[in-house]
């Protein structure tokens, strides 16, 4: 076992967790944020999709050791305010832009990073920067 000190959505966390403990394992066994999904668990799919850093990354594929030092943002980390939703969020409502909703953190995560990078990203820029993650409840 070892004892690890993370920071996700702001917060400081102490955890004890095996050596061979994913990230997306780590929070959402460990730290209860469960609004990161498994889906394939070989870095594919996208669906289990955070922040580190403001960079998306895999947490399926990153071991919950290696994050430490870094900031993790999760699906819970990024309204505004407790009972609010982010604006992507809130887009993503409006556009009725979710069918299952199981892959739809990754999906925001992930345009939240390329908002934050590029504000104003072409239609090709989008393509690319969501080509990443899959949805399966449409095929």
């Amino acid at each position: 076992m070892t004892a690890l000190r993370l920071e996700a959505n702001g917060r400081a966390w102490c955890v004890e967790v095996e050596d061979r403990t994913s990230l997306l394992d780590c929070l959402r066994d460990a730290l209860k944020l469960c609004g990161t999904h498994a889906g394939c668990e070989h870095g594919v799919c996208g669906t289990c999709t955070i922040l580190l850093d403001g960079a998306p990354v895999r947490a399926c594929l990153i071991l919950a050791a290696q994050a430490e030092g870094h900031r993790i943002t999760t699906i819970e980390g990024i309204a505004p305010r407790p009972g609010e939703l982010s604006v992507v969020q809130d887009a993503f409502c409006e556009t009725h832009a979710m069918q299952c909703g199981y892959c739809t953190p990754g999906m925001v995560l992930t345009a939240e990073a390329l908002l934050a990078a590029n504000p104003a990203p072409s239609r090709a820029e989008i393509i690319a920067a969501i080509s990443g993650n899959l949805r399966r409840c449409t095929g």
